[in-house]
């Protein structure tokens, strides 16, 4: 068990901002039974969830784009994202509440019905994040607005709707690059969701 692997755990918030960033301290005992001091830092922000949107009959999924400050930050090539829609689980809110919600604030479409697929940590070595995967098919009279997120979040999202294929050459050419897009495409590939 980990727990027999870890011990004297101490940890400091560094920052409490929009999350909280703290340093944690432990001891660790290795495979060979030496114990370390180690310090890691970890980003705690929640839980969130994904979504990917397709249309068997059209052959369409919806993603979206938006500017992201940290792959900016990163390179400044990265800066405008293509992605899920996708959001934080507010607190006391279930993944599929939180995805159904963010759907339509975000992308403009009322769903009623998810399936969830999968979770993964995208980042385990630095976010405690825990990202819920969902899919879920639309229509075009599920749209009940135009989406692009809250204002008083301060998000400006461009919905995109394009054919499987399309996105799939996004993909391959390197213009998506978020984790959990790249996962949820493949997932719908390898699972011949849009035939």
């Amino acid at each position: 068990m980990i727990n027999d692997r870890l011990k004297n755990i101490t940890k400091k918030i560094l920052s409490k901002a929009w999350a909280t960033l703290y340093e944690i301290d432990y001891d660790y005992r290795f495979k060979n039974g030496s114990w370390k001091r180690l310090s890691r830092e970890s980003y705690d922000r929640g839980n969130g969830t994904c979504i990917l949107l397709y249309n068997q009959e059209k052959g369409t999924v919806i993603l979206t784009k938006q500017f992201r400050m940290p792959a900016y930050h990163n390179d400044e090539r990265d800066g405008m994202s293509i992605e899920l829609c996708a959001g934080a689980i507010d607190k006391g809110e279930s993944p599929e509440k939180t995805i159904i919600r963010e759907t339509e604030e975000e992308v403009g479409y009322k769903i009623q019905i998810v399936q969830h697929v999968m979770d993964a940590y995208t980042s385990p070595g630095a976010l405690t994040e825990k990202m819920y995967f969902f899919i879920g098919g639309y229509s075009d009279k599920m749209k009940i607005n135009s989406g692009g997120g809250v204002k008083s979040e301060n998000e400006e999202i461009e919905v995109l709707e394009l054919p499987f294929a399309r996105a799939l050459q996004l993909l391959e050419s390197g213009e998506i690059q978020d984790a959990k897009t790249i996962i949820l495409l493949q997932y719908a590939q390898i699972n011949k969701l849009l035939g």
